[in-house]
């Protein structure tokens, strides 16, 4: 290796990790360096300039990447009847009404996202003080609280994600595995980034993208220069 990627990589692993990249140079940069024995995640962490105590400032909802998160994602669907039938038809992992929330209750949690009809949110409920920690909370409008199930189950099986951010700030959301092709993982992070700016609170003042970090699992953060989050200058205003 010669020439710019080689000097963005002894950049980050000689300490340069301040430097600002934009986004296709941040995900070469990635690809370049050293594997580890297995397939990392892919991730894109946000500090956003919004207090989320607030009601109105509270970032949230649900992003489709266009090439997946390239893991398998197992899906709980809380339901019934011909309701239960349609999940396990469009590929739920676990199903179930009151038994299933009864498992959960008692912590025995073998899922990654969950989602429920309607009519049985009154049970599901009664888990929330397990679910909701999670992250694993149906929720309407995040989608995952619907009549549709089957259409909601295939989605996330898809690679629709949800996200919301925490207390301090900070969002995290996975674009893909380190074995995907750079094309791919700009395609899933700009579908990320055109989702986060669609979601900015109209409450939320000065600078929004504070910061922009790239990772994969081992490997170290890369930074992306919040003014260019598409790889042009944006129109974020000035902090």
């Amino acid at each position: 290796m010669s020439g710019p990627g080689k000097r963005l990589r002894a950049a980050v692993q000689h300490g340069d990790r301040d430097r600002q990249h934009a986004p296709q140079e941040a995900l070469k940069l990635l690809k370049e360096m050293p594997q580890a024995k297995f397939d990392e995640t892919v991730e894109v962490a946000f500090r956003l300039g919004v207090d989320p105590r607030k009601a109105d400032q509270m970032v949230r909802g649900t992003v489709s990447l266009p090439h997946g998160t390239g893991r398998s994602v197992r899906v709980a669907a809380f339901a019934t009847g011909d309701k239960a039938r349609e999940a396990q038809e469009a590929g739920a992992d676990v199903v179930g009404g009151e038994d299933l929330v009864n498992e959960v209750m008692k912590g025995n949690i073998d899922f990654d996202a969950a989602v429920a009809t309607p009519d049985v949110m009154a049970l599901v409920g009664r888990a929330g003080r397990v679910l909701g920690p999670r992250g694993l909370m149906p929720n309407p409008k995040a989608g995952t609280v619907t009549p549709d199930i089957g259409k909601a189950v295939r989605d996330i099986k898809a690679g629709k994600l949800e996200y919301r951010v925490d207390r301090q700030g900070n969002l995290h959301l996975v674009i893909g595995k380190r074995s995907f092709d750079e094309q791919r993982l700009l395609d899933n992070y700009l579908a990320v980034i055109d989702e986060v700016m669609r979601a900015k609170p109209s409450t939320a003042k000065g600078r929004y993208l504070k910061t922009v970090t790239l990772s994969s699992t081992m490997g170290p953060g890369i930074k992306i220069d919040p003014n260019r989050v598409r790889g042009t200058v944006s129109e974020q205003a000035p902090a």
